[in-house]
Formats: structure tokens, C-alpha cells, sequence
């Protein structure tokens, strides 16, 4: 198996896209890190559907949208394996119901900010360590389909600008860390909704999606597998690159045009 031995951390891997990331990589011999925030049962079933395939794994319920949390996780990770070889970020808080940036509080705006951005730069600055002195690593952070065109998404203001930031953050750390055999990338995942998040293509591939270009819905192992590619060690040329997974479907021109 391509990624044996090795260890991963995925936020919020209790459910959607990262338990579909966190499955897939375990399939792989990837011992795991499971994060959740209050989805203590659904976390605890992932270890042990982790377990039944013969890899190790943990489960560390933390806030990703807060310093604290970002740094009880990083510690859960450096107590139990000295690090990790694999980082996926994939949590990152968002609200679904549509706002101006005007009618958002100051405790939104913060948490928006820290959850999809800073507490991102910390977790990777806690466990960069470790990947340096094994001179190999993956970084894999989590943006939006399009992110890196930095367009307007009026009423997700505070979200994509968050998110666009990571873009750039994501090219200036894969150059920074190139040469110690870490590469990092960013997925733009598409509109993946409810159970087709931890959905396998196979259940998907037949059925009828009149939003997608494609004509299927997307589902959580078109993410998770390019997630796989990425960390894998032939993979070593690929980084500072943000590769968008949404079957052509552009979710920010729809909103616009939705305005008017």
C-alpha cells in the first residue's frame, strides 16, 4: 500500500469530505488523526471503520476555528505519532445562509477569519517540524471551486476572502518548503452537498444533476482522490497549485447572476 506507515491529520474527519479523505487514505495504510468538533459519535465510528482495515487511529475533538483549538490538535498529533507526514485541512467554519458583509457581527467575521485562514497557518507552522527533519510531507489545504481568480461572491465576503487568502498562502509556503521534500497544494472543491460528500463515484455516476456541466452530482472520493494522488511520493513534482474539483460548475457567476 502507497502510503503505509505513514501518519495523517484530517480536520473535521468525523463526516462529509474529510471522513471521505480520511477512509480513503487509511485503504492506503495511513494511520489517522480524527478530528471533530461535536460529532463525537460519528468520529468515533470512523476509528473504528479505520481500525477494521488494519490502520491505526485517534480521535481529538477540537475547535479548528480558534487558536486553542488549532493548538490542542497539533499537540494531540505530536503526542501520539511526534507529528504527522500527511496534513489535510479541510474543516473550516462557513454560513450557509447569504449576508452582506454589513449585516455580519464581529464575532462571525473573527471566527470566519480564523477558522479558514490563521488557525490553518498555525496547525501547519506546529507541524512543520517534523516533516522537515523526515525531509517529506503533504500539505493539502481546502478553498472553493475558483478560488484562485479572487472574483466577488457577494454574500460570502468574509468566507472567500479568507479563502483566497489561503491561495496565495498555499503558493508562498509550497515554494518555502520545496526544499525539504514538503509540497503543498490546494483543493477547490465544487458544490458537493449532503450525503454525496462521503459518497463513492459509483453511487453517483448515474444519477442526473441539472447544475453540473458534467451531468452528475459530485461526491467525496472525486475529492478524496485527488487528495490520494498528491500524496503520493512520484507526486513530489506537484505543488503551490490549486486544482479545482466541481465538474465545471462555477457556484460564484451562478450566485451573481442570481442577483439580478
Amino acid at each position: 500500500m502507497e502510503l503505509m506507515g505513514r501518519t495523517a491529520l484530517v480536520t473535521g474527519s468525523a463526516k462529509g469530505l474529510g471522513k471521505r479523505t480520511a477512509m480513503q487514505l487509511a485503504e492506503q495504510g495511513c494511520n489517522l488523526i480524527i478530528n471533530y468538533l461535536e460529532s463525537e459519535q460519528e468520529a468515533l465510528q470512523v476509528k473504528a471503520d479505520i481500525e477494521k482495515l488494519g490502520a491505526k487511529a485517534i480521535t481529538v475533538q477540537a475547535d479548528i476555528a480558534t487558536i486553542e483549538g488549532a493548538h490542542k490538535l497539533a499537540d494531540a498529533a505530536e503526542q501520539w505519532a511526534g507529528g504527522v507526514d500527511i496534513l489535510v485541512n479541510n474543516a473550516g467554519p462557513f454560513v450557509r445562509k447569504r449576508k452582506l458583509f454589513s449585516e455580519y457581527d464581529e464575532e462571525t467575521i473573527i471566527r470566519l477569519t480564523n477558522g479558514n485562514l490563521l488557525s490553518v497557518m498555525l496547525l501547519d507552522h506546529r507541524l512543520l517540524p517534523r516533516m522537515r527533519e523526515k525531509k517529506w510531507g503533504r500539505i493539502i489545504h481546502f478553498g472553493f471551486g475558483h478560488a484562485n481568480e479572487a472574483r466577488a461572491w457577494p454574500h460570502r465576503a468574509v468566507y472567500a476572502a479568507a479563502k483566497t487568502g489561503l491561495v496565495s498562502f498555499t503558493k508562498s509556503l509550497a515554494v518555502e518548503e520545496a526544499p525539504f521534500g514538503i509540497t503543498v497544494n490546494l483543493i477547490g472543491p465544487g458544490d458537493i452537498r449532503g450525503v454525496n460528500k462521503e459518497r463513492s463515484i459509483e453511487e453517483a455516476e448515474n444519477e442526473h444533476d441539472a447544475e453540473s456541466p458534467l451531468g452528475r452530482p459530485g461526491t467525496g472520493e472525486d475529492v478524496a482522490r485527488v487528495i490520494l494522488f498528491l500524496c503520493q511520493k512520484q507526486s513530489s513534482f506537484l505543488t503551490g497549485n490549486v486544482i479545482d474539483v466541481t465538474g465545471g460548475f462555477d457556484p460564484i457567476r451562478a450566485n451573481i447572476k442570481g442577483m439580478f
